[in-house]
């Protein structure tokens, strides 16, 4: 039977109206495999030999801080791992058993580069320790354990993606060990390196991995499982309706039409709601370059770095996803007489005004001196005048739907998330950082902010003309938008 799912699998990517940017992302996705693959590789032959010159002991270091590797790896994946997905409707009709429909599902997920990708720094390392004289049986059972609890991230990403009483638990206990660990009240790295040690000093502890390892499936098993129905999520609960007019918008014609939707989207939806949240942790995001805390985010490339994403967090994460977020009536809204400049404007005006109070709420990093503020002040100038009409631009040709519909994940359903979105983010990022390094290195920070300020001002100034742009490259890509939605 799976050999039967493999090949509806593949007929499903062939036949898709979207091959050719499936195509080319799988060899993007690649080239990029490959890189972090080689450089992973040569941190497991570079570890050992670097920790010993420094006169520590390699294997007790890697097992002190696996713990920050295991937390850094289950961040990633829950941005960026895509979550098992099949087209199980037609199957559930069928005399196939729901228990193999779920063992392929959550099978496809442990086929993963994401599960991959440890191994090609941990198999050098195990090399190294092999070569350097460990015990044999206690290097390969501490290998076999922590690929095991390596793995058991795989199944924990699975569960905090849908279910948010795994979720707020996990983030809370990490988010706890962190701050206990950075201001030296409680240094968990203690008692996690006791663990992965036992891994190694006691051989038989590769039992408790796997059965940990074991247990994690089969808790995700079940609780797909339990869900495998055709009429799961139908039952809708009752709530008191409420109407919210927001007259004052009128006053803007039909651009406020747009207005009144999407703060009806920010207010009502939770995955829309969560880019606000978002956009509030973003504030909070200059704290780890503007404390120096971390000696490498003093450099001034950074320091412009921050200043753009304490300023433009809702820009990036609500704007990036434009006209996404009326995916699901985006065909019949494109059957209206409507106007696109209407339409992006509402949303330029909404990610200004979100960039304006981020700022404002943000003025408490004067308390670093007034330099440290300004690289926010200028970051904001610079996303209302230029980051704010890329997003619009990136939009039209980042086609992903947005299911406003799936609401039982703690930060909503990510299909819009996707490394085509962060790559097009890249160069929002690297032009004021380029800019500001310039003015910095030649002359003076102060020239840096005007740089950075005359670029943001210089796209505000010719604002109508990018609108006239982007409406235009819109109405270009309108009809494969369309399909690109209808095709979901």
């Amino acid at each position: 039977m799976f050999k039967h799912f493999f090949m509806l699998e593949t007929k499903a990517f062939f036949r898709s109206s979207a091959l050719g940017a499936n195509l080319a992302i799988k060899i993007i996705l690649g080239i990029v495999a490959t890189f972090y693959a080689f450089m992973f590789c040569m941190l497991g032959f570079a570890m050992y030999p670097i920790l010993k010159e420094q006169g520590l002991n390699p294997l007790e270091v890697v097992n002190k801080y696996l713990i920050f590797y295991m937390v850094f790896d289950l961040t990633i994946r829950y941005f960026m791992q895509k979550m098992p997905v099949m087209n199980i409707k037609p199957l559930l009709i069928l005399n196939v058993k729901r228990n193999t429909v779920v063992h392929f599902a959550i099978g496809k997920s442990v086929i993963s580069f994401f599960n991959a990708i440890h191994l090609f720094w941990l198999i050098p390392f195990t090399v190294a320790l092999l070569i350097n004289g460990h015990s044999p049986i206690n290097v390969l059972m501490w290998h076999f354990s922590i690929a095991a609890i390596l793995l058991a991230d795989n199944f924990i990403n699975l569960l905090i993606n849908n279910k948010d009483a795994v979720f707020y638990p996990v983030v809370g206990i990490v988010l706890a060990a962190a701050l206990c660990w950075y201001y030296d009240w409680y240094d968990v790295t203690v008692y996690t390196q006791m663990v992965f040690s036992a891994f190694y000093e006691t051989p038989i502890g590769v039992i408790f991995a796997l059965v940990f390892l074991a247990l994690l499936y089969w808790f995700v098993f079940k609780y797909y499982r339990n869900r495998l129905y055709l009429d799961t999520g139908l039952a809708k609960k009752n709530d008191i309706a409420k109407t919210e007019n927001f007259g004052w918008l009128d006053q803007f014609g039909e651009m406020g039409v747009f207005l009144k939707n999407d703060i009806r989207l920010l207010k009502r939806n939770k995955r829309s709601r969560t880019t606000v949240v978002m956009s509030v942790i973003f504030i909070f995001y200059g704290l780890l370059f503007y404390t120096n805390a971390i000696e490498q985010y003093r450099a001034p490339m950074w320091q412009v770095f921050a200043g753009i994403f304490v300023s433009g967090g809702f820009l990036f994460t609500f704007g990036q996803f434009v006209p996404s977020w009326d995916s699901s009536y985006y065909p019949l809204m494109m059957s209206q007489n409507i106007k696109y400049k209407d339409y992006l404007a509402s949303k330029w005006w909404l990610m200004v005004i979100a960039t304006v109070i981020s700022t404002i709420l943000a003025s408490f990093y004067l308390v670093f001196g007034w330099k440290i503020y300004m690289l926010i002040v200028v970051g904001a100038i610079y996303n209302i005048g230029v980051n704010s009409h890329l997003v619009l631009l990136g939009g039209a040709f980042v086609k992903t739907p947005i299911d406003l519909t799936s609401g039982k994940q703690a930060f909503g359903n990510k299909q819009a998330f996707n490394v085509r979105t962060l790559l097009i983010t890249v160069p929002k990022l690297l032009v004021p950082m380029l800019l500001y390094a310039l003015g910095f290195y030649t002359y003076s920070a102060e020239l840096g902010f005007i740089l950075v300020a005359g670029a943001g001002l210089a796209g505000f100034a010719f604002r109508n003309k990018m609108f006239t742009v982007i409406e235009r490259i819109y109405r270009t890509e309108k009809y494969k938008t369309i399909a690109a939605y209808k095709g979901t």
